[in-house]
């Protein structure tokens, strides 16, 4: 009688707590649905860089979708020992990309642009922390049929009135062995 009673209280006891509320998903993340967000996504991955024209190799480059994938970091590590480290946003007030680039000593990158015929076009100024002298800068970054990125960078010269090549590069997936 008592096992009876006690597994009758057991039963109504825990059966009857109401099952805790369920909270709803919070909404996706837009920098997960808006297309706009997605417009660089060609230049993530992990790349061996080499310059176009002579083939010779350049160094490594991690490009990572960050902060719910609503930015890209970039982790640069040259063949010569050169490092730097960039964040690329989409602004959905201005509409345009951005590029904060920091390497060591060197010099940094502030650019904004979009997409232009398929390519990644930011234009804005280059700071070399040596002599401090700035200049206008132009990065082109473009996805080839292969799976490989072209990532073109022009500053301009202001005497010659032109703008110059300043990297020509050819950006390789990396391929897990």
């Amino acid at each position: 009688m008592l096992k009876t009673a006690l597994a009758a209280f057991f039963a109504i006891t825990f059966n009857s707590v109401p099952a805790p509320a369920q909270q709803a998903a919070p909404p996706p993340s837009p920098c997960k649905t808006d297309e706009a967000f997605k417009g660089f996504d060609f230049w993530v991955g992990e790349w061996k860089v080499s310059g176009r024209a002579n083939g010779k190799y350049a160094g490594n480059n991690s490009i990572t979708k960050i902060e719910g994938d609503c930015a890209l970091y970039e982790s640069w590590n040259g063949q010569g020992g050169s490092t730097g480290k960039s964040v690329n946003y989409y602004n959905p007030i201005t509409k345009k990309w951005r590029q904060l680039w920091v390497s060591g000593g060197a010099y940094s990158l502030d650019i904004e642009g979009g997409l232009s015929d398929g390519s990644m076009v930011m234009e804005g100024t280059i700071w070399y922390y040596t002599s401090g002298a700035t200049a206008p800068f132009r990065g082109t970054w473009t996805p080839n049929d292969d799976g490989s990125v072209r990532q073109f960078f022009e500053q301009y010269d202001a005497e010659k009135k032109e703008w110059q090549p300043w990297f020509d590069g050819l950006y390789e997936p990396v391929v897990d062995q």
